[in-house]
């Protein structure tokens, strides 16, 4: 391994340099530490206590571990070859899952994280979940009530899930899309089937459906508010791109429409007729 920028972020990592000379497949970072995961399945940690610091799961993270969970700022999880779960980093914001260990014994498939909680989906189909009380997220009555879930997104404070029969779950804050008790007592609950993807920014949620047409909640000011587009949105929608509060949708004429932030890609008024058509692809920035 090669490091370079700014050294005061890694800490004193001498000790490490004979386990990183070799053997490394992949690093990853959550902002505050980093995770070299090798060769043999064991992992390598440094950086700040916000998963920098491993040693109280050292000997768990030994061997067999196949892919690590950096979307939690706060936190590092670790998914096994055994489909158990590792977690380390700040106690309260899903470093520690001690509370719901009996869960993560076994048949997790993929692991998904807030800005400071996890939610683990099992090949079951039930969803555990862990991680700071603050923003609402983690909840004991998630993992009794959801089942049946295929796929899990998340935003920062929130998270979607699909179920088997395409239908959406949410839960986590009200403000960013994790409560869609709403949409219920409007009798909209509907639109919310059919759903091929969920695309998030910081603070909503966007569902392509099955027909083309794309339905937003959440955070108005950061997507979660498509009426100005709503028109363009009906059909024909093929992908969905985000930056952090702002969306963009590809149509299948390579046609582009965005909402959101106006100063974060939400406003593309000033490139409307180059995003007219023959569009293939967008790349975004936060």
């Amino acid at each position: 391994m090669v490091f370079w920028g700014n050294l005061d972020y890694f800490g004193d990592i001498t000790h490490l340099e004979n386990d990183l000379s070799s053997g490394v497949e992949k690093i990853v970072s959550n902002g505050y530490a980093f995770a070299a995961i090798k060769e043999d399945g064991s992992v390598i940690t440094w950086g700040s206590e916000y998963g920098g610091d491993s040693s109280s799961v050292i000997n768990q993270l030994s061997s067999g571990v196949k892919e690590i969970n950096f979307e939690n700022t706060w936190a590092l999880a670790a998914l096994k070859e055994d489909g158990s779960v590792v977690t380390w980093g700040d106690d309260e914001h899903g470093g520690n899952s001690s509370y719901v260990s009996d869960l993560l014994t076994s048949g997790v498939t993929k692991i998904s994280a807030s800005y400071g909680a996890y939610a683990a989906l099992k090949d079951d189909g039930s969803v555990v979940t862990w991680g700071s009380i603050d923003n609402e997220v983690a909840s004991s009555n998630i993992s009794e009530n959801i089942g049946g879930i295929k796929e899990i997104f998340s935003n920062q404070d929130s998270f979607a899930a699909l179920n088997n029969n395409n239908s959406v779950v949410t839960w986590g804050s009200s403000k960013t899309g994790g409560d869609i008790s709403w949409v219920q007592s409007q009798q909209l609950l509907p639109v919310l089937s059919g759903v091929t993807e969920i695309v998030s920014t910081r603070g909503a949620f966007a569902a392509l459906k099955d027909d083309g047409s794309v339905y937003t909640w959440g955070n108005s000011n950061e997507g979660g508010n498509s009426s100005s587009v709503q028109e363009f949105l009906s059909s024909e929608v093929i992908k969905i791109v985000s930056t952090q509060e702002s969306f963009a949708a590809i149509k299948e004429d390579g046609s582009v429409y965005t909402w959101g932030n106006e100063n974060m890609g939400g406003d593309s008024s000033h490139v409307a007729a180059e995003l007219s058509f023959g569009v293939k692809d967008i790349v975004a920035t936060n």
